[in-house]
């Protein structure tokens, strides 16, 4: 027998080794099958994820496409600067975060340290302009007006100004061609944020970090066309980032070029028109307030009637969209934005909302007709029409005795309206309405207001048709401060609050007939006015306003029209059309226009006009002033400029003489008319792509004011008012309309929200977009 111990394993002993055997075994099952995922199933994505570690992408901007007017002229294109630059990234591995740095920087550039490192902060909800909106791993312009020698002391010096560069660069150039300034339809262009990246990844036109994008205007509308696309090298590199060779390269292609409608040389008269014209009512006395007229702002808009292109569009104040170019100063974003600024980026020809006075009386006698009034029917032209109590006068409380709704519209007579206006409420029932007909409020819907024209511009506004659906919101939402602040028998102010928290919700007499002269609390924008008076003139056709043209490939051999586009008729027949197309006629010959086209050759171009002048309450009164031809309409605006012939009347005149080459006297001269007939082709291309631009010479035309491009500013000579004729024409002042009262109240107050702004405006908040504030009642033309 053998001394030696049993080798044998226990139960115990087994169990343990069985376990250990089943735990090695699944982990080398987990670990094969983890290699099998990494290297067979996804193996090639996770190789190219690694090679692209070892990959830079070096960026080329692509040239941005050019904007050019109707006759090949540049608005808006690139020149070369020598733009320096900071790398945030490389600043911020500095111990000091790259204050010593930025410190030579200012002293080579010779500008306040202090604005450096405001440009180079990041923006956010709590810093203010000037600021860095776009990507932080983007170099950040602080210049782009370096000289050569700031330049090679940059380069020459590399170890002193780590993170910063010099480099020529392709920048944004504002040409303003001729004067023509062209500040709101341009727009401006501004850093891409990281947000805009992510927003565009998987869109068709993806953006860069190097990318600067339109914000407003046609910059804006045409970004993805005129920025193109950037070339991108890629190279590999090792764990030191020594380039090893070229992986990858997409070469720029570059910006497509936009051709507008817009011709230089009229759009430089309409500017400096519409500033001499504002500067000129400054020096008017307002008998009404006391004081001399305002003037704070306007618009005009010249427009071809059969296409619903845009040939000249200008707003005043302006300014110079060159100033953002390199990124805006805070100085300069103050003036823009501040609240002493008067907000002039606002575009007051499609976001400037006022009251139209009597301009809107192509609506009412629309109406009236579809209504079942004859045209050629009399209506009593009192000199004040009653209303409860409440009186509703004429101009002056003039009398033409029983005419015609032509006539009515010939003399602008308010009784007339206001009478038939007054008669339509009662057929639909008064204050009790069951099923009313509201044909005024129906028709004007039907001219397309109260919505979008459909311009290729963007944060268009909508105006406002006060039918019973806006007032019944309107109440809604109001009446709580209305029954706070109204007081029976108090202010203005009070007396309104008061009635509205009774029945602000009704359509009451009153708003009726207001509304019927274009006053109350109708609201439209100088681009919708523009469309209806060139669809009056070319027989019915509501055309989507456009600017763009074409736009045509950096090679030139891809051209893409912008062919014109309606958006309804006029809800009025041939034969009433016509009538009302006379009786415009008879406006501009005798009727309250015709002091403003004496001489004018009426047999050869025959003029249409439409005066009107909008009371605003708390302010000065508006001018308006609507006119057509066979072949364009102009329309102007100035808020707190006076009467409609008095303050526009003779900056529209002006505008006529230079399209058509006709003097003081009425002769045609056809070598100095502009653009007698609408340019209906586009500018020639070459065979290299580039188009050919037509020469811009100083304008000379009959009767042109003082040059200089619009700035808002005041000063300058001339009368308002015509030789011989009282400060604003035959027919000046107000009509002394209703002051409130029970049966009749005037505009509703305003409530919190001004014209044009809230979220769909697309306008900073609490900025103000229209010429004045909600407008009150009876308020006569001239």
């Amino acid at each position: 027998m053998s001394n030696l111990p049993e080798t044998g394993r226990t139960p115990r002993v087994r169990t343990r080794l069985i376990t250990i055997q089943i735990l090695v075994f699944s982990l080398l099952l987990t670990l094969g099958g983890r290699l099998w995922y990494l290297q067979i199933r996804n193996g090639q994505e996770y190789a190219d994820e690694a090679a692209s570690n070892h990959v830079q992408q070096v960026v080329d901007p692509a040239p941005r496409g050019a904007i050019l007017d109707a006759r090949g002229v540049p608005l808006a294109d690139n020149e070369t600067r020598l733009v320096v630059s900071a790398s945030r990234t490389e600043l911020l591995k500095m111990k000091d975060d790259g204050k010593a740095v930025l410190g030579r920087l200012a002293k080579v550039l010779g500008m306040p340290e202090q604005e450096i490192r405001n440009k180079v902060r990041l923006c956010d909800a709590k810093t203010p302009q000037p600021c860095w909106n776009g990507s932080p791993y983007q170099p950040i312009p602080i210049t782009d007006e370096a000289t050569t020698q700031q330049a090679l002391q940059i380069r020459e010096r590399a170890e002193d100004f780590p993170g910063i560069s010099a480099e020529p660069t392709a920048v944004r150039r504002y040409a303003a061609p001729g004067k023509a300034n062209t500040a709101q339809v341009l727009g401006y262009l501004s850093p891409v944020t990281d947000e805009e990246i992510q927003k565009a990844k998987n869109s068709r036109s993806p953006l860069l970090r190097s990318d600067q994008i339109g914000r407003s205007g046609l910059e804006r509308t045409y970004d993805s066309e005129l920025r193109g696309k950037a070339g991108v090298t890629r190279y590999e590199v090792d764990n030191l980032g020594r380039v090893i060779g070229k992986a990858k390269s997409d070469p720029a292609v570059p910006g497509a070029n936009v051709v507008t409608s817009i011709d230089a040389r009229v759009q430089a008269i309409a500017e400096r028109e519409l500033n001499q014209a504002m500067k000129d009512a400054r020096k008017e006395f307002d008998r009404n307030t006391g004081r001399k007229y305002e003037a704070d702002a306007g618009a005009v808009v010249v427009m071809e009637n059969k296409t619903g292109r845009v040939i000249s569009m200008a707003s005043n104040p302006t300014y110079d969209p060159n100033s953002w170019v390199g990124g805006i100063s805070a100085k300069d974003y103050a003036k823009l934005t501040g609240k002493d600024s008067n907000y002039p980026l606002l575009n007051r020809a499609i976001q400037g909302q006022a009251a139209p006075g009597s301009i809107f009386k192509v609506v009412s006698t629309s109406a009236a007709v579809n209504a079942g009034y004859d045209f050629d029917g009399r209506y009593d032209c009192s000199s004040s029409f009653s209303i409860g109590g409440q009186v509703f006068k004429n101009f002056e409380s003039k009398s033409y005795g029983p005419i015609s709704l032509g006539r009515a519209l010939e003399v602008s007579c308010d009784t007339v309206f206001y009478s038939l206006a007054y008669q339509q409420w009662q057929k639909d029932g008064g204050n009790k309405a069951k099923d009313p007909r509201d044909w005024f409020y129906k028709t004007a819907h039907q001219f397309g207001l109260g919505k979008e024209t459909g311009i290729d511009l963007p944060n268009e506004v909508t105006g406002r048709v006060p039918d019973r659906e806006w007032k019944k919101k309107f109440w809604e939402a109001n009446k709580d401060v209305w029954c706070k602040v109204g007081k029976k028998g108090g202010t203005y102010i009070q007396q309104l609050s008061y009635e509205n928290c009774l029945e602000g919700n009704k359509m009451r007499a009153g708003d009726s007939v207001n509304y019927s002269i274009g006053q109350g609390d109708t609201l439209v924008t100088p681009i919708q006015m523009a469309t209806i008076y060139a669809a009056i003139a070319n027989g019915g056709t509501l055309y989507n306003p456009t600017v763009g043209k074409a736009v045509v490939s950096p090679d030139g051999k891809h051209v893409q029209e912008i062919k014109p586009t309606s958006h309804g008729r006029l809800p009025v027949n041939a034969r009433t059309l016509r009538q009302i197309d006379g009786a415009l006629a008879g406006v501009a010959t005798r009727g309250t226009a015709a002091w403003r086209f004496g001489g004018w050759p009426q047999d050869k171009i025959p003029m249409h006009a439409k005066t009107g002048t909008a009371e605003v309450h708390g302010k000065q009164t508006t001018s308006w002033f609507a006119t057509y031809t066979k072949d364009y309409t102009v329309i102007m605006t100035i808020s707190q400029g006076g009467t409609g012939s008095g303050a526009s009347g003779p900056a529209v005149r002006k505008i006529y003489n230079a399209l058509y080459g006709v003097d003081d006297k009425g002769k045609i001269d056809n070598k100095r008319a502009l653009l007698p007939k609408p340019e209906s082709k586009l500018p020639a291309i070459q065979d290299d792509g580039t188009i050919k631009a037509q020469p811009v010479t100083s304008v000379d035309y009959v009767g042109a004011s003082g040059d200089g491009r619009a700035s808002g500013d005041g000063g300058g000579a001339g009368a308002q008012a015509g030789a011989g004729e009282p400060s604003g024409g035959p027919s000046d002042g107000p009509s002394g309309g209703p002051s409130g009262g029970p049966s009749g109240a005037a505009a509703t107050p305003a409530s919190g929200q001004s014209p044009g702004t809230g979220p769909d405006a697309g306008l900073p908040p609490g900025e103000p977009s229209s010429a004045g504030q909600p407008a009150t009642a009876g308020r006569r033309d001239r």
